[in-house]
């Protein structure tokens, strides 16, 4: 024992040392969210790693929820999914503001000081407060409506999420400002791990629809201790100013974008089981789902890194113009897979992934797989709008948007299902060429520069396409389903990927993004420019 204690004191200077070291980058780590990545080399290798990390990130936490439902769905009942689900709803509904887009405001600002990130720290808590009092709130009023007395406790606790996460949002602003994406990807995978190995255990110890609530509340907790150790940041005291004044109408109006592009876009769904009932309303929503997940994942990991990246280049309008198009013709080309997919192998994909009793939702599939396409070809704008500071304009599109998609569904209510799928996908293609323009207006970008940046994937997808379906044509009587999507898409990506590479002279794209992968991970320099 003494010798441990001797062994101790002689070890202090060399510990006082680490802790001295270690302060040191953490400071560094806390000052780098604050200022932001600003050298264009850094902010390119971090785009293109950042990317690939939060990519590969969204797939093994698919994969985990995946997992987690195949096991729970053995161990819990319906019921217990049904309670969660009524409760949801409602705290789906809330989450549309938990943060007033103040995350959104703090990562495309130039310059921030640390008092103005405290006090939008402040005031994210503070709403959070608001929220969690008036979901637990809301908890008689919903065993009320639903008649069912174990909603009232579950509603309390579920209302809890909105007080833990508010402590997450800034911290997870500054690391993205740094473009510490990894980072936030691991935070993401250890929250979801912790969540489900909480669920699992609570179920098999049979404590019912309590796992899941407490998966749920366990997220945004867990979130919140590693997030803080990854972004030391302590806030300091609020202070209003005119700067602050202005974040927050930034994050307003981001919000609101948000309800009004959700209400628009979640419509058919409330339509559908108001005039058709849960069995068709089914059909849709497993329709939507097939045709949407991948590409709102894809959109998520790749807006994710973009807007951030965007947001450090905006004084820099040449550099802001080239990233922003090769981000948006990398969605399309990666989109225009899907899309195909969807259209000449909806009824293979139902098959596949939900069996025959379902086969009603492949017509659903083939009809919204138009909309998906223009998602592709306009989303990516909005990513250019906000790192840009013109969150109105969104703001008004998303307005303009909302009736035309409505009267798009109201007019095909009356037939059902593929009614409403396709008067969405028409109300989608009848916007798409003046909300392109509109969102471009004055940006730096051409309607050349647009054109020029769809038009390979677009032309090689569409070539791809007919030679699949020549293929299907030729043998759809002949081969089982399995045998004939897994050829059938073979056959296009063959020549989908040969003409984007090779005679339409991507394949340098493509390396460029490889090479500055793979040199970020050797921690090699980077020799080309964004």
């Amino acid at each position: 024992m003494q010798n441990a204690v001797l062994k101790a004191m002689g070890d202090s200077s060399k510990d006082d040392k680490v802790i001295t070291t270690q302060a040191s980058r953490q400071s560094s780590e806390a000052q780098e969210g604050l200022t932001g990545i600003t050298a264009t080399a850094d902010v390119k290798q971090k785009s293109v790693r950042g990317g690939a990390a939060t990519l590969i990130g969204q797939g093994v936490t698919m994969a985990m929820q995946i997992g987690t439902t195949l096991i729970l769905a053995r161990l819990l009942s319906p019921a217990d999914y049904g309670l969660q689900a009524m409760v949801l709803t409602l705290v789906n509904l809330f989450s549309l503001f938990k943060d007033a887009g103040l995350s959104a405001a703090t990562v495309q600002r130039e310059s921030l000081t640390h008092e103005q990130i405290s006090t939008l720290f402040w005031i994210n808590v503070a709403l959070g407060a608001v929220l969690t009092v008036a979901v637990a709130a809301a908890g008689p009023i919903l065993a009320a409506f639903y008649k069912e007395p174990r909603l009232l406790w579950v509603t309390v606790a579920s209302a809890t999420v909105f007080l833990s996460s508010s402590f997450t949002f800034q911290h997870n602003a500054l690391l993205n400002r740094a473009m510490r994406f990894t980072t936030s990807v691991k935070i993401d995978i250890l929250s979801c791990t912790i969540g489900a190995a909480i669920a699992i255990g609570m179920a098999a110890l049979g404590c019912g629809y309590w796992s899941l609530i407490c998966q749920n509340i366990s997220l945004p907790i867990v979130g919140a201790v590693a997030v803080w150790i990854a972004m030391p940041w302590i806030p300091g005291r609020p202070r209003w100013t005119p700067e602050i004044h202005s974040m927050v109408r930034f994050g307003g109006t981001v919000s609101v974008n948000s309800f009004v592009v959700y209400i628009a876009y979640n419509m058919e769904k409330v339509l559908l089981g108001r005039f058709w009932g849960a069995a068709p309303l089914g059909l849709y929503t497993r329709a939507y789902q097939l045709a949407s997940l991948p590409m709102q994942q894809f959109n998520n990991a790749v807006g994710g890194v973009v807007f951030p990246a965007l947001s450090r280049l905006q004084s820099d309008p040449q550099r802001l113009r080239r990233s922003y198009l090769k981000s948006h013709s990398l969605v399309v080309s990666l989109t225009v897979p899907i899309v195909v997919g969807c259209t000449l192998f909806a009824d293979e994909i139902v098959r596949i992934m939900l069996g025959p009793k379902w086969i009603g939702a492949a017509l659903i599939l083939r009809l919204l797989s138009p909309t998906i396409l223009v998602f592709a070809l306009m989303n990516p704008l909005s990513w250019l709008l906000r790192a840009t500071g013109r969150v109105a304009r969104s703001l008004k599109i998303a307005l303009f948007i909302a009736p035309v998609v409505i009267l798009g569904i109201l007019a095909g209510i009356r037939q059902g299902p593929p009614g409403v799928a396709m008067g969405y996908s028409a109300a989608m293609v009848l916007l798409f060429g003046p909300l392109v323009a509109w969102a471009k207006h004055d940006t730096g970008i051409t309607t050349s520069d647009y054109l020029d940046c769809i038009k390979r994937p677009l032309t090689a997808g569409a070539l791809g396409a007919a030679g699949a379906w020549l293929f299907k044509l030729a043998f759809h009587n002949s081969i089982s389903p399995i045998p004939l999507f897994l050829v059938g898409l073979t056959i296009f990506f063959a020549v989908y990927a040969g003409l984007l590479l090779f005679v339409m002279g991507q394949r340098a794209v493509y390396a460029d993004l490889l090479s500055s992968l793979f040199q970020q991970k050797q921690g090699l320099p980077e020799k080309s420019q964004a």
